[in-house]
């Protein structure tokens, strides 16, 4: 696979400045891994203004990059992304504005690649969207989660939204089926949350005093026979904090894999469901350039309104 023949200088425009200098490699040399970004940078093939920078250096206004030709392995590349993808992002895409974008994102699609994931929605979109120089996370949602994830199309829209993310200016609202009836006096969960390794590689997250403060808002919306439908809604944002305070609490979340339990597993398969039934529902955010709030609801996927129907039926 071959990402280009000869050399090309870019010019750096507004609304790349203040961007690290790799991130704007994997932006514009679309199905490239990171390590071969870094590994053109740290010898020296990619240059800025005719010298060497680190992988860290952050552009500026009138910058002249270096982009050196690139020729992939096979085995190296990025995965194509594939007709079905195209479309599935294409139709996934909430509300729009001129430098942020918001998704309706699928379960089962991470939202980044790497650890054995070949690409993610993240460079999947930067290869489906060929008109933006700019595309970054703003936040992340779990693989198996589905629901609303905001993404900045320019630098300073990003470095907003970033502050407002850690001002609390930005909520979110998760809807979750969990095991068992939640009591309806139990409002909040506050955990102190630690990451660990399970083993294989596979890092998880646990109850510990010596963890990181962590707290979230649960709200009964709907009680079924032998499950409950709560909104969460997490005032910190550690990995893993719905799932982990759930299951703290004695309600795990049906179709969780890592903090589930039997009877939940059973409870699930006679349900119909086949995945985590986590869903961001609703996000709510300051608008980048006018600090207007903006206020997105992402639809819950038919498989899952059909889960509801039948909890409602038992």
């Amino acid at each position: 696979m071959a990402e280009g023949r000869e050399v090309q200088w870019v010019e750096v425009t507004e609304g790349q400045v203040g961007q690290r200098v790799d991130n704007f490699l994997m932006t514009r040399l679309k199905g490239v891994p990171r390590s071969l970004v870094y590994r053109i940078v740290r010898k020296g093939e990619v240059r800025v203004n005719k010298k060497r920078v680190k992988a860290e250096y952050r552009l500026q206004l009138g910058d002249v990059v270096r982009v050196p030709p690139l020729r992939l392995a096979p085995r190296e590349a990025v995965r194509e992304v594939s007709d079905n993808l195209r479309n599935l992002l294409a139709g996934s895409v909430l509300l729009e504005g001129p430098d942020w974008m918001v998704m309706n994102k699928p379960s089962g699609l991470a939202v980044h690649g790497g650890s054995g994931v070949k690409i993610g929605l993240i460079e999947a979109l930067r290869q489906v969207r060929e008109d933006l120089d700019f595309l970054e996370l703003v936040h992340r949602l779990d693989r198996d989660t589905s629901g609303c994830l905001l993404l900045a199309k320019s630098r300073p829209a990003l470095l907003t939204l970033n502050t407002a993310l850690k001002r609390h200016e930005m909520t979110k609202q998760y809807l979750a089926l969990v095991a068992g009836r939640w009591p309806a006096r139990r409002d909040f969960v506050s955990a102190r949350l630690d990451r660990y390794d399970a083993g294989n590689g596979e890092r998880r997250v646990r109850v510990d005093s010596a963890g990181k403060v962590a707290r979230t808002r649960f709200a009964v919306r709907e009680a079924f026979a032998g499950a409950t439908l709560v909104e969460a809604e997490p005032i910190t944002g550690r990995t893993h904090q719905i799932r982990v305070h759930a299951a703290h609490a004695g309600h795990a979340l049906l179709g969780d894999d890592k903090y589930g339990t039997r009877e939940g597993e059973k409870l699930a398969r006679e349900l119909g469901l086949d995945r985590l039934f986590l869903h961001a529902a609703a996000l709510t955010f300051p608008e980048p350039s006018s600090g207007k709030p903006v206020r997105i609801r992402a639809p819950l996927e038919p498989a899952m309104d059909a889960v509801l129907e039948k909890a409602r039926s038992r």
